[in-house]
Order: structure tokens, then C-alpha cells, then sequence
């Protein structure tokens, strides 16, 4: 992941009390005469690396709070949100090699709701499947997808629900995706009309809410993994973390994979082999790996359609492309 050399945390500076006093601590650090270096990441947040100059310990701070995300009531409610979710899902064993959640070592509402955790080493999925691209080495992508198979699998198995999935809370999802869309203009009233009465045919399917709920991690995007070496995975960002189907997660890895071989090679067919090998290795994490692989293949469509919907959302897409992604949509869409 790129980072942006800022500069030094000045010593007057609140959060450098806080860091040095707090948060320090726990890194089993002293806590004199630090020296930070501050390092800007990519993000939706304002998200920076704090690295501490003599013993290059590092911790990433997200603040909620910031010029583009005013509103301090819930800039609070999410960083509580998600200070909760990575110790829940740490308790549920997501604490040591190889399924690995980053820990969460404070949260200060004061400094513009900024919470702090541990920076976490490793090559994100988005790195490995342009790596695999370039150096063309499908078995590189092959063994990492099949370690994140796993991964999830474990993710989604330990926190089985007693309850059934209420698919109608991921079709409001949809619906707020496609009135982003048609906010800016990326849809007509023609193809939010169809959009939406495809919305209501995979809602008829009593597949779509036939399964047992359970965590999803929420955004399963190639940017929120992390890849050490054989099968450890490590994640974070668990903002979103919601009960839901597991093939909210599944089939958006799906979708990206999709995404990422047509937009750096113009070719989605060459995804689909990775993504039915990602698929059949979540599935042998059951007892009946086939049965498992035909009932999720079955409701992969619409988490993929709804996928390309996100995607397409972003300002960033160019118009050629953010058509192409609805268009694609629309086909996952209409296999109902």
C-alpha cells in the first residue's frame, strides 16, 4: 500500500501525548523522546501511519472526523462501531496465525474521533492479483484466494446466527446503490425501473433467504486483505461488519475479480476461472462441498450484480467504464 511522507508529529501537538502516553504503551515501547514520522494512506478516511523513528514501530490512525466527514454525532457512532466490531471478531479468534483481525488499541473522541490501531504487515489482494497479471503466475493467485477462501469461510462459520437471512435489508442496500446512480446520472428512469423490478424477482427467490446468517465482514474489497506467507490472511476496516448472507462477502470478492481483469486486461472471461476456483475452495469448508458450491453459485449473481453497482457509484470511474459495469449488472441481474 503507497504511503505519503508528511513529515514529524510536532511534540505539541495533542495526539502526540496521546500516541506516546496511550497508546505507546501497549506496543511495549518506551515513552520518551519519541519521534514520529507521519505517513498519509489512501482511503475514504483520513487515515495516516504513525512511525515511531528509533524503533520503526508503526500504528495507523483513522480519523472519522474531518473536513469531509463533518458531522461529529456520526463520525462518533462509527468509530465506536468499528472499535467494537475488531474486538469482536479478535474474541472470536481472529487473534493469532493465521486468520488474523488488526487490533484496536483506542479510541479518542476528542481528537476528531480518531481510532487507533496496529499496523499489520503484509501484500493486499489487489497487489497480488496485479502481481499474478504481470509476471503472469495464476498459481500465485490461485494459493491466495485460496487462503482468503478459507479465511472467510472461518469468518463466516464462527459466527453462524440462529436466524435466517433477511435479504430485504441488502435490497434497501441496493435500492440507496441505484439512487446514488441515478443521482449522478449513471442510470435513467428506464434502467432504475429495471433495476428495481429485478431487485424484486431475486426478492421472490426463496433461496435468497433460505440460509442461516452470519457475520460478513461488509467490505470485502481487494484493498481490506492482507497476505503473509502459506495460508495467514489478515483484515481490518470492519466498519461495515453486519449479519447478512455469506455470499455478501463471496460474491463481492467475485465481482472485484471480475472488475480488476477488465479494467487492467479488458478480458472479464479471465476472471471466471479464479473466481469458481475462490468459490470451490470456500465450499470444501462444509460437509457437502458440492452441495455447498451449488446453492452459493446460486445466489452469486445478484451480490455480483450489486458489486459493479458500488463500483460504478465511484466519481472516479470514467463513463465508458461505469456503463459497462451497469451493463454488467444488469446481466448478473437478470439470471433470477
Amino acid at each position: 500500500m503507497e504511503k505519503h511522507y508528511l513529515g514529524h508529529l510536532p511534540k505539541n501537538d495533542p495526539l502526540y501525548g496521546y500516541l506516546r502516553n496511550d497508546i505507546q504503551p501497549l506496543l511495549a515501547g518506551g515513552t520518551e523522546d519519541i519521534d514520529y514520522r507521519v505517513y498519509m494512506m489512501p482511503g475514504s478516511n483520513d487515515v495516516y501511519v504513525y512511525e515511531d523513528a528509533s524503533s520503526g514501530r508503526r500504528v495507523v490512525g483513522k480519523f472519522f472526523l474531518s473536513p469531509r466527514q463533518p458531522d461529529y454525532e456520526r463520525a462518533a457512532r462509527r468509530l465506536g462501531r468499528e472499535f467494537r466490531n475488531l474486538a469482536l471478531m479478535r474474541e472470536h479468534g481472529f487473534d493469532h496465525s493465521p486468520h488474523y483481525i488488526a487490533r484496536p488499541l483506542g479510541a479518542n473522541y476528542l481528537l476528531n474521533c480518531l481510532l487507533v490501531v496496529e499496523f499489520c504487515y503484509g501484500e493486499q489482494l489487489s497487489a497480488v492479483i496485479l502481481r499474478a497479471m504481470e509476471q503472469n503466475d495464476e498459481q500465485l493467485l490461485y494459493d491466495k484466494l485460496g487462503a482468503l477462501a478459507f479465511f472467510l469461510a472461518e469468518f463466516h462459520n464462527r459466527t453462524v446466527s440462529d436466524g435466517t437471512v433477511d435479504f430485504a435489508v441488502t435490497c434497501a442496500y441496493m435500492d440507496r446503490l441505484t439512487a446514488r446512480l441515478r443521482e449522478i446520472n449513471a442510470i435513467n428512469a428506464d434502467e432504475l425501473n429495471e433495476l428495481n423490478w429485478l431487485r424484486d424477482r431475486w426478492r421472490d427467490q426463496p433461496r435468497m433467504w433460505a440460509d442461516r446468517q452470519v457475520y460478513v465482514h461488509g467490505d470485502a474489497t481487494p484493498g481490506n486483505f492482507l497476505f503473509g506467507d502459506g495460508l495467514n490472511v489478515i483484515s481490518f476496516d470492519l466498519e461495515r461488519l453486519h449479519y447478512a448472507d455469506r455470499i455478501f462477502d463471496t460474491g463481492r470478492i467475485a465481482g472485484e475479480l471480475s472488475y480488476f481483469y477488465m479494467r487492467h486486461r479488458g478480458n472479464k472471461t479471465a476472471a471466471e476461472r479464479f473466481i469458481g476456483h475462490f468459490l470451490w475452495e470456500y465450499a470444501c469448508h462444509f460437509p457437502d462441498r458440492e452441495r455447498a458450491f451449488a446453492t452459493m453459485n446460486a445466489r452469486v449473481p445478484f451480490y455480483m450484480g450489486i458489486t459493479f453497482l458500488r463500483i460504478a457509484r465511484n466519481e472516479w470511474i470514467a463513463p465508458d467504464f461505469k456503463a459497462w459495469l451497469i451493463a454488467e449488472a444488469k446481466q448478473c441481474l437478470r439470471s433470477f
